[in-house]
């Protein structure tokens, strides 16, 4: 059977009592496939819709994954910590900055897995840098974005 056979589109379940005077027990069984086989289709049809759908750029993603590891007050306090820093800060940033110890290491995790700050652990503390390069790629990013003009006219809603 085709996903697209007329089965798999009828808005109700069908009787097959009118197809021979099946068994309760089996008509029973061919009503659990009749479901599960819907929804295999509804499935598959979604995938294929996802497929369809573009992708997107490089850019965009990149520009998404700065955005999303900058998108919490306590990183955005962070980042502007260690940028007012003359070197790579060593410490525990915790003692320096109004965030709970107990965070601080899923802040830095979403900073570092973004590439906006690098690290090294040197037990017991933890030395912490910005990451230069991507902090003047998201720089660029941010002022692309930020520069596009929906509205030229000045007469939008």
């Amino acid at each position: 059977m085709d996903f697209n056979d007329e089965i798999f589109f009828d808005n109700h379940i069908p009787d097959f009592s009118e197809r021979g005077g099946i068994a309760p027990c089996t008509e029973k069984k061919l009503n659990e496939i009749y479901y599960t086989l819907n929804i295999v289709r509804i499935f598959a049809n979604n995938i294929q819709d996802m497929e369809e759908k573009k992708d997107y750029t490089v850019t965009q993603e990149q520009l998404a994954r700065f955005a999303k590891a900058l998108g919490h007050p306590a990183r955005i306090a962070i980042m502007h910590f260690l940028a007012k820093q003359k070197t790579c800060y060593f410490g525990d940033i915790h003692e320096e900055l109004p965030i709970a110890k107990a965070t601080v290491s899923q802040h830095l995790k979403e900073l570092k897995d973004a590439g906006l700050i690098q690290g090294e652990v040197e037990t017991p503390k933890v030395k912490y840098c910005i990451n230069r390069e991507n902090w003047q790629l998201a720089r660029k990013l941010f002022k692309e974005f930020f520069e596009l003009c929906i509205c030229k006219s000045g007469e939008c809603c």
